[in-house]
């Protein structure tokens, strides 16, 4: 295999994350604060680093297994079914985690890197014990592997702890029509 084919087919798993950062940086321009943009770099990353990654590697385990074996570096086994499923779950999750919770992004995260890591620790004892060095076995795919759950993760706690350290004291805006006894009263009945 040539170098510029070798480099072509590492890549692909990169395209998401690119994605996602390209199209979160165009989105939080004109963001109007610190939360409001770290929501959106949330958004982005679930849905198209998580959610539609694991979406292509579905379709690419349905439908070309034999390729994907090839680019791992592995025989076509059953398995490529199960591990097609198993990123729709990752997919699923991703696409989940547009309207969860710091917490529940965090959790969604961490579900994400049980399998990504662990297929990450295959990878690299594939590269090291067996000298497997196919596109997708040492290329991208470790990126990928790494990061997707990682960033998940850091962005979302980073959301939960912006939001626990906003001050109990600080005054909030009451909507127009919302005189600030008729807020009191309403605050000491919940």
């Amino acid at each position: 295999m040539n170098s510029i084919s070798y480099l072509a087919q590492t890549s692909v798993p990169l395209i998401w994350p690119l994605i996602a950062v390209v199209g979160a940086t165009i989105a939080t321009r004109h963001s109007p604060s610190r939360a409001a943009a770290l929501e959106t770099w949330q958004r982005w990353w679930a849905v198209v680093a998580l959610g539609l990654g694991s979406l292509w590697m579905t379709i690419s385990f349905l439908t070309v297994p034999e390729v994907m074996a090839t680019a791992i570096g592995f025989n076509s086994t059953p398995f490529q079914f199960e591990i097609a499923f198993a990123n729709l779950g990752l997919a699923v999750m991703g696409f989940r985690a547009v309207s969860a919770t710091a917490r529940e992004r965090i959790t969604i995260g961490l579900g994400a890197g049980m399998f990504l890591w662990g297929a990450l620790i295959g990878h690299v004892y594939q590269w090291f014990a067996h000298g497997d060095h196919a596109p997708g076995n040492t290329g991208g795919v470790l990126v990928y592997d790494l990061l997707f759950p990682a960033v998940m993760i850091i962005l979302a706690y980073r959301a939960q702890r912006l939001s626990t350290t906003e001050q109990p004291g600080t005054p909030t805006r009451l909507p127009s029509n919302v005189s600030d006894s008729s807020h009191e009263a309403w605050s000491r009945q919940a």
